[in-house]
């Protein structure tokens, strides 16, 4: 782990009250079934003054949502810099976690044995890890993966559709989520041919 020590001050709930999702804050960086005595940068999820009960709710930048009672003396609380606090150690890093899709061509165990070995190999035998492993036979041929609108539309025609061009691999398809009132749409690719007449 990568931490710091920085001097910083906890708020009360009054305090947080008073806060925006845009302010930095400090909040225990405990994982789940892993305590970590240390803190991690974060954010509210919303302003502070739309919480009731002194109960908050804030995002780490680790992506795991937490919730505190600040004024609970048992809790680790919300804190944020100042340099008249007290010293704390804020973890910074904690390595990261790739959910990878391969495609490897005529794969077979062997093959995927070697990917293993080298990952070990180069980040350390203690680091990496299969945490889920599923095998899937692809086609080998390029398709055009897009987003576009989920709600329906009459019109069919590409110039009035609204969409973005994501990938040309279709297998990830399946390990990634659409954003937010868009979904996925595949399409056998088709090579960009520039037939501008040259000089």
């Amino acid at each position: 782990m990568n931490t710091e020590k920085i001097m910083a001050r906890r708020l009360t709930a009054e305090e947080v009250s008073e806060l925006g999702p845009q302010e930095d804050i400090f909040v225990s960086a405990e994982l789940d079934h892993l305590s970590l005595d240390c803190y991690a940068p974060a954010h509210l999820t919303k302003p502070g003054k739309y919480f009731e009960g002194g109960s908050f709710t804030a995002m780490t930048i680790f992506g795991k949502e937490i919730t505190i009672l600040p004024n609970n003396a048992e809790e680790p609380g919300i804190w944020v810099a100042d340099d008249a606090g007290e010293e704390v150690e804020v973890l910074q890093s904690a390595g990261v976690l790739l959910n990878l899709a391969l495609f490897v061509p005529s794969g077979n165990k062997e093959a995927l044995e070697a990917l293993y070995t080298a990952a070990r190999e180069a980040f350390g035998a203690g680091i990496v890890q299969r945490w889920n492993e599923e095998v899937v036979a692809v086609p080998d041929v390029k398709v055009d993966l897009f987003e576009e609108p989920a709600r329906g539309r009459k019109s069919t025609s590409g110039q009035n559709r609204d969409r973005r061009a994501l990938d040309i691999y279709p297998t990830r398809v399946r390990f990634m989520e659409a954003s937010a009132g868009w979904k996925f749409i595949v399409e056998p690719h088709h090579e960009v041919i520039d037939d501008t007449p040259t000089i």
